[in-house]
């Protein structure tokens, strides 16, 4: 198996059509058969995996290069998230343009070359992956909220936590969802699950759910600036964070097994939880 191959396989399980602009083959690789895999996969787990005689490594997050610069382009499919939960588009782009700026300014400054070229110098095999595990993680998340409030009349928060912890590879994590605004024991309401878009929407684009009639947002995590802002809004409803490295193998989990599956040998690490 190569490196498009495995692209490919991750494409299809997230029903992708291309690549998108947060994923990218740095390295290509042919007759690939070891495979390292984590969230964030540097310079030293480049290192650890020639040393260990792996013949892949494949990273979660952008570690560079084209996947750093088109980054924004991945950020932007929230706008289309808002969209289709009857946020009208004009007020879901003001909504995510603080939170654009930010990625922008922060893709111009940072060092896309850093990780790729030392993967080139080391001729290892080196790829991302990151929107396409994402989607798989924003719909198990839906699934398990689904499942685990169905049967309740009126269902509170703290079902919905409950629901999501049941997720095996939230189980194997050190972090549970927190509830940053808002309480546990609210309704839980008209919720959404608002991932699979790069990065989380900061307070602008919460905001934009609140004022929309949800009364609770899911995001897989939420800086300290952004909670302060959304705990002063008036119209606030509920906002649960799930944790970032547990929530991000609930998206990793089920391709490190497709890829167990066709024959590869796949040793996750760097906060991949893969359930026996």
């Amino acid at each position: 198996m190569d490196t498009a191959e495995i692209m490919e396989i991750a494409l299809e399980m997230a029903e992708l059509d291309e690549i998108p602009g947060d994923s990218a083959i740095h390295v290509p690789g042919k007759d690939i058969k070891r495979v390292l895999i984590g969230i964030d996969m540097w310079t030293s787990e480049l290192l650890l995996a020639r040393e260990l005689n792996y013949d892949l490594v494949i990273a979660h997050h952008p570690p560079g290069g084209v996947a750093r610069i088109n980054f924004d382009q991945v950020v932007l499919r929230q706008i289309q998230q808002m969209t289709e939960a009857g946020i009208p588009p004009h007020l879901a782009e003001k909504a995510l343009k603080p939170r654009l700026d930010v990625t922008r300014a922060n893709i111009h400054t940072s060092n896309y070359d850093r990780f790729v070229s030392a993967a080139r110098l080391m001729e290892m095999p080196f790829m991302n992956i990151h929107l396409p595990l994402d989607i798989i993680c924003r719909r198990r998340f839906i699934k398990a909220v689904e499942d685990g409030t169905k049967k309740v009349t009126e269902p509170l928060v703290q079902h919905a936590i409950d629901a999501m912890n049941q997720i095996p590879e939230m189980k194997m994590g050190m972090t549970e969802p927190m509830v940053h605004v808002g309480s546990a024991k609210n309704l839980l309401g008209k919720w959404i699950v608002a991932m699979a878009g790069g990065t989380n929407g900061g307070a602008g684009v919460a905001k934009a759910y609140f004022d929309a009639g949800y009364s609770t947002v899911i995001y897989m995590h939420l800086g300290t600036a952004d909670k302060k802002e959304l705990a002063q809004y008036d119209n606030a409803g509920n906002l649960v964070a799930t944790g970032h490295i547990a929530s991000d193998s609930v998206g990793i989990a089920p391709f490190v097994k497709e890829l167990r599956e066709r024959g590869l040998e796949v040793t996750p690490m760097s906060g991949v939880f893969v359930p026996e």
